[in-house]
């Protein structure tokens, strides 16, 4: 028993190569996490979030629009086949947003991590970039910015559902609210013509009384207005995302730029100092010459 218990504490000591071993896989590890652009990682985050809610919900809530529509506001087919083809191409739409905006994320991350290394090598002395990519920087910032104000339009967009359905839903809700005191119910309407979303010869076009309760209590409604509003808050996010985007873009090009005026000053003041230098030494050969 005693032989063996110095063998034991001998195995358990940590020899010299693999604390070096540990102590490169430290270091590795803190050189990759070094390298992670987290600005543009959190916007792309947060834009693949705010696409994904805006795309999903949107679809799904316009064809369950679509649905209530026909079923209680425009039972013709012809009065709102115009309508019909207008949705359809708005999820056509929204198919493109979200492959594009998929792309555009990466591509946005990317360029992120070819800036975070270009600093890094900045800070190593060994930078080194090309105006290709400065103009690449600057293109993804015009770019992003042209996107935002898409999406700001989007947004503002998505807004007129949301309150065309809490109009509905507030109704509804002033029906059935005890303090109300309505003596005649049916007075009481929704008239989707107003808005122009189907045209004024629709048939019937407006719901009132009872029959506009029932439609409020409708499965088409109830998830067509709750996911208008999750589409709403996801356009937001990606508003928010871009604007991200364009800051994070627009200190990329701004220290990128600057860096490559310093190094050129660096360069100049490097070569005048060998110019200096190589003169100096010219004149203490010809110095040493002539006391010769």
């Amino acid at each position: 028993m005693d032989g063996t218990k110095p063998a034991m504490e001998s195995n358990a000591e940590e020899t010299p190569e693999e604390g070096q071993e540990s102590k490169g896989c430290f270091e590795c590890c803190i050189k990759c996490l070094g390298g992670v652009p987290y600005a543009s990682l959190v916007a792309t985050i947060l834009c693949f979030s705010g696409v994904a809610l805006f795309c999903g919900c949107g679809h799904v809530a316009l064809t369950g629009t679509l649905t209530m529509l026909e079923n209680h506001f425009s039972t013709v087919t012809t009065d709102h086949a115009t309508l019909a083809l207008v949705i359809q191409i708005f999820q056509y739409i929204i198919y493109g947003v979200a492959s594009f905006f998929f792309v555009y994320a990466i591509l946005l991350l990317a360029e992120g991590f070819y800036t975070t290394s270009a600093i890094k090598k900045e800070l190593q002395s060994d930078f080194k970039t090309s105006a290709c990519g400065r103009c690449i920087t600057a293109f993804f910032l015009f770019l992003t910015y042209i996107l935002f104000l898409a999406f700001l339009a989007i947004f503002g967009f998505t807004a007129i559902p949301v309150f065309l359905c809490f109009n509905m839903w507030s109704t509804c809700a002033a029906m059935r609210s005890p303090d109300a005191n309505i003596t005649v119910p049916d007075s009481i309407c929704v008239d989707v013509r107003q808005y122009g979303i189907i045209p004024w010869n629709a048939s019937p076009g407006k719901a009132c009384g009872a029959t506009l309760g029932d439609i409020c209590n409708t499965s088409e409604f109830y998830l067509s207005y709750h996911l208008y509003i999750v589409a709403l808050a996801g356009a937001g996010a990606t508003v928010i995302a871009l604007v991200h985007y364009l800051m994070i873009l627009a200190a990329n090009w701004a220290y990128l730029k600057s860096a490559v005026s310093t190094h050129e000053y660096q360069d100049i003041k490097t070569k005048d100092d060998a110019d200096l230098e190589a003169e100096a030494r010219s004149k203490e050969g010809q110095n040493s010459s002539s006391y010769s």
